[in-house]
């Protein structure tokens, strides 16, 4: 079981390029329903690459953000849960404490780990640090998406519950640390594209470094 807080948030523009994002988030202190592209009122500014069933929540460690503030110490006021653009922060839960394919339970909703949270040039213009992306990337500080299997309501004291463990399936430090290894066990690789619930656009990156390598 994991106490959560949820944000939702508008499209807003950046401080210094004008750029529109969803970065910005509020907390929500009301009973929210979530459906299969998420909870309702948050919104994204690029569909192309934010958004969708399988980005429909984001999930962010509260952890984190005191491994951010100490390596970017200009930025750390701003380093709160919710300011990395998270419908669902938490301190219970890191990447090594999910399987990719887990169903967790939330107030009546489900939803399903499907693959990590790839970090932008947009959080570091929020935060205004230069490398704090790549620092993110580097270091599996990612947080993750789920899919809505369930739509429901979630009520802001509500927890995250266990519903279906993935017990085969790898964590997803496990599942991040592979795919970014230099030179991978290709069957590992291969293995890891073909894990149930996996999200179809992290799959089909996955066969096509697989058959990169094999060339």
């Amino acid at each position: 079981m994991a106490k959560v807080s949820l944000f939702i948030g508008q499209v807003q523009a950046l401080p210094v390029s004008g750029r529109p994002t969803g970065i910005y988030k509020i907390s929500v202190h009301e009973p929210i329903a979530l459906g299969l592209n998420g909870f309702a009122g948050d919104h994204q500014a690029d569909l192309r690459v934010h958004g969708g069933p399988e980005k429909a929540v984001h999930l962010y460690p509260s952890t984190h953000y005191a491994k951010l503030a100490a390596q970017f110490g200009d930025a750390a006021p701003l380093l709160v849960p919710g300011s990395m653009g998270e419908n669902i922060a938490t301190a219970d839960l890191d990447e090594h404490d999910v399987r990719l394919g887990d169903v967790w339970q939330l107030g009546t909703a489900l939803i399903q780990v499907c693959q990590p949270r790839n970090p932008c040039w947009k959080i570091d213009e929020r935060f205004g640090c230069d490398g704090m992306a790549l620092f993110i990337d580097q270091h599996l500080l990612t947080g993750w998406y789920w899919r809505v299997l369930q739509t429901g309501t979630v009520n802001p004291n509500d927890s995250l519950v266990l519903h279906e463990a993935a017990s085969q399936a790898p964590t997803l430090h496990q599942a991040m640390t592979l795919w970014r290894e230099h030179r991978p066990d290709l069957d590992a690789l291969s293995q890891l594209a073909e894990t149930p619930g996996i999200a179809k656009v992290w799959q089909d990156k996955i066969k096509q470094r697989v058959s990169y390598l094999m060339k």
